[in-house]
């Protein structure tokens, strides 16, 4: 039997075919753009990743050239969809879906802090409150927009969302419910009236049906089945959130095993068993296996990949053009000559905050900082500087969590397209001080995804038989020198952000 697995991501859709023991027989990919209609916004429309799905599946079943009568079922991971999609009661989206980056709702985050004491809400959902919340940005549509308000008969996540489309059944899993924070109850893994009448968000707004990852969320319709080129009554396994599928991914099933997902933004991820959340600076939701006594944990990053995306776009026009002649991205001409400069960037220090900043900091108003310039320095100290930003975040929330009792392992996963920068990999492992292994196919969350089904329909029986699927490619130790060396500049990256935060705020607001 063949197994799909499906990640609807922020820029882009992946779909992938397995065979049972992991190999992977096709993939499919399409992308698309996040909407940005203003400063701080940042919206979807459903019909993107509806499309999308659609062609993944047909091109991955189309190049695996394998019978769909052999296909055991499709599983999906998707992004965080913050508000979730509104739709009315014939299911029709009423206006986009206010995505995980989205900071609009600041006056919502605010009430809530003025109103709702920080010690019971994090007691009831395991959570505090910030505007990448989806619980926040429900209370902004709520707030702004009362004609879709009344419209509303539901809020659905996107892949919730494109299940209903496939199936024709509503549902969510615990990690998306989870995810929404503010009106989902941590301890008995279900809605919270009370906190829902506090804040103003009706439960009756949510899916009724909360589902195990890895559960049977319904069956293709026919019309589907055409569409796609999978066989009417095939199984749609409901999946959950891409961060956590991701570590998934990597076969974490344990206390002290963590994982870096690494793209666009971070997710670096750990887990807790039968234990209650340590800290309302990470976020906090049931696992996609084993939701009823395994948390996962996790710190987030705003911007990774995208902050050397952001280079390229306008510094990098140089490498673009040569890269094109002689067949190199940029990206690997650029850190060719960043692998020269020494550690600490010759004396530049940056704040990765482009897009503001989740945990452990949560601020929305924080900005990027690039110091230390001189007219010696030239635009590859700048690149190094940037990967080595995104370093010292990820130390940042590793601090965080360790500073709240949860011990690591050594080693720690690393996945996502950042994964493949050999140099990147290196910094990672030596300014956090964890030796950074690397997956071989490096699939990520569509691999988790691909189990789940297998999980779901019965192939398997346990989930520690993913561990059979992983392989793993490389093996990056942190040197212990270099980790001292970073150590200094690190504690000046957190100096560098309290001493600047108060101007970034005054400038955000002029």
């Amino acid at each position: 039997m063949y197994l799909i697995g499906t990640d609807i991501g922020t820029t882009g859709t992946k779909t992938v075919i397995l065979d049972e023991n992991g190999t992977l027989v096709s993939k499919a990919y399409r992308s698309y753009k996040v909407n940005t209609p203003k400063a701080s916004w940042a919206e979807q429309e459903a019909k993107v990743w509806v499309e999308a799905v659609i062609q993944t599946l047909k091109e991955s079943l189309e190049k695996a050239n394998v019978n769909p009568k052999e296909v055991a079922g499709v599983s999906f991971s998707g992004l965080y969809g913050g508000s979730g999609v509104p739709v009315d009661k014939n299911m029709s989206p009423l206006y986009p879906c206010l995505i995980w980056m989205d900071r609009r709702a600041w006056q919502e985050t605010q009430w809530v802090k003025d109103n709702i004491p920080h010690d019971k809400l994090f007691e009831i959902t395991g959570n505090y409150v910030d505007s990448y919340f989806g619980f926040t940005k429900i209370m902004w549509i709520r707030d702004n927009l009362p004609d879709i308000w009344n419209k509303t008969y539901k809020f659905v996540s996107p892949k919730d969302y494109v299940i209903f489309e496939l199936t024709g059944e509503l549902s969510t899993d615990y990690s998306s419910a989870g995810n929404l924070g503010g009106i989902f109850d941590i301890r008995t893994k279900n809605w919270s009236k009370e906190m829902g009448d506090a804040l103003g968000i009706p439960i009756t707004m949510l899916p009724e049906k909360i589902l195990n990852s890895h559960d049977i969320a319904g069956y293709l319709t026919k019309e589907m089945s055409t569409m796609t080129g999978l066989i009417e009554g095939t199984p749609i396994i409901s999946g959950g959130i891409d961060a956590p599928m991701a570590q998934l991914s990597a076969g974490i099933l344990n206390e002290g095993e963590h994982v870096f997902m690494a793209g666009t933004s971070t997710c670096w991820g750990t887990l807790l068993n039968d234990r209650k959340p340590t800290s309302s600076k990470l976020v906090n939701y049931p696992y996609v296996v084993e939701a009823d006594k395994l948390l996962y944990t996790f710190g987030g990053s705003a911007t990774t990949g995208a902050l050397v995306d952001w280079f390229i776009d306008e510094f990098g026009q140089l490498e673009s053009n040569v890269g094109k002649q002689v067949g190199i991205s940029p990206y690997d001409l650029l850190e060719l000559k960043a692998k020269k400069v020494p550690l600490g960037s010759e004396g530049l220090l940056a704040l990765p905050y482009f897009m503001g900043e989740r945990s452990p900091i949560w601020d929305p108003d924080a900005r990027g900082v690039i110091l230390g310039l001189s007219l010696y320095h030239q635009k590859h100290h700048v690149y190094r500087a940037l990967m080595e930003s995104a370093a010292y975040s990820l130390r940042h929330n590793m601090e965080t969590a360790k500073e709240s009792g949860i011990k690591l392992n050594p080693d720690c996963w690393i996945v996502g397209g950042v994964a493949n920068s050999e140099l990147w990999t290196k910094i990672f492992a030596d300014v956090t001080g964890y030796n950074m292994i690397k997956l071989s196919d490096n699939i990520e969350a569509p691999l988790g995804d691909a189990f789940l089904v297998g999980l779901g329909t019965g192939i398997f029986k346990k989930p520690e038989e993913i561990k059979k699927w992983i392989k793993i490619e490389s093996k990056i130790e942190a040197k212990k020198e270099n980790f001292k060396k970073y150590d200094q500049y690190y504690q000046l990256f957190l100096e560098l952000y309290e001493n600047t935060k108060d101007i970034m705020h005054k400038i955000s607001k002029l």
